[in-house]
């Protein structure tokens, strides 16, 4: 079923960031977060809809997996409160009262249930390329982030996810019985600074687990839209 959290918090305001937009790529992918939960009986089919599409190179979809539905019998084995206080920041940024299982939201502006592929498609198309960020590059454990006019400061972002599928075995809760597959998993989120504008060299943090592949974003403030993305 479709889940919303009771919990009220007020909108928040987002600054930006303005550069010159680049091309759809590997280098500048649309950005697809997933928001799911194994504990959620209506996530499988946007769990199905972002997986076809996690191996487009224009396209990096990262899911998330929250805490909040853990209470309901099973506890998510890939959940972290940091991706629930991610989802949080969204919602706050657009002024929603609450946060639900499955939702996709798309360079950090638009946000759908993800479960329609139709749906999911036509977004991505709306969206494009991440766009309005400085230009990012990674040389051996450093990420470069170049110059540029910044209205704002940006948050700086580092996502290590698993791009295998994993199969995982679903023994209570609304799922319980299953078995559900699992792509592009975020294993790894942390913040590395913020861009000012300014050309900077920030260190990048040892991966916490092997075969992990990494990305690189820069968000318009907390919650606020994605102005890049680099796909490793």
């Amino acid at each position: 079923m479709f889940r919303f959290t009771p919990i009220l918090l007020a909108a928040a305001a987002i600054g930006g960031c303005s550069v010159q937009a680049q091309p759809t790529s590997a280098a500048n992918p649309v950005v697809v977060e997933l928001f799911q939960s194994q504990g959620c009986s209506s996530c499988p089919p946007a769990n199905a809809a972002v997986n076809a599409i996690a191996g487009r190179p224009d396209v990096l979809a990262l899911s998330f997996a929250v805490t909040y539905w853990d209470k309901l019998g099973w506890k998510d084995v890939f959940a972290d409160p940091a991706y629930t206080r991610r989802q949080w920041e969204y919602a706050r940024a657009g002024g929603r009262g609450n946060v639900a299982t499955p939702q996709v939201i798309v360079n950090g502006r638009s946000a759908i249930v993800g479960g329609n592929p139709a749906q999911l498609a036509q977004t991505i198309r709306r969206e494009g390329p991440a766009k309005g960020g400085p230009t990012l590059s990674v040389a051996g454990n450093a990420v470069r982030i170049g110059a540029g006019k910044a209205a704002s400061p940006a948050i700086v972002w580092l996502v290590r996810y698993d791009p295998k599928v994993r199969q995982v075995a679903i023994r209570a809760g609304e799922n319980g019985g299953r078995t559900l597959p699992h792509r592009n998993i975020v294993r790894q989120l942390a913040m590395l600074g913020k861009w000012r504008g300014t050309a900077a060299t920030l260190p990048l943090p040892a991966p916490r687990e092997p075969g992990l592949r990494t990305a690189i974003l820069t968000q318009a403030g907390t919650g606020g839209r994605i102005t890049g993305a680099l796909k490793l």
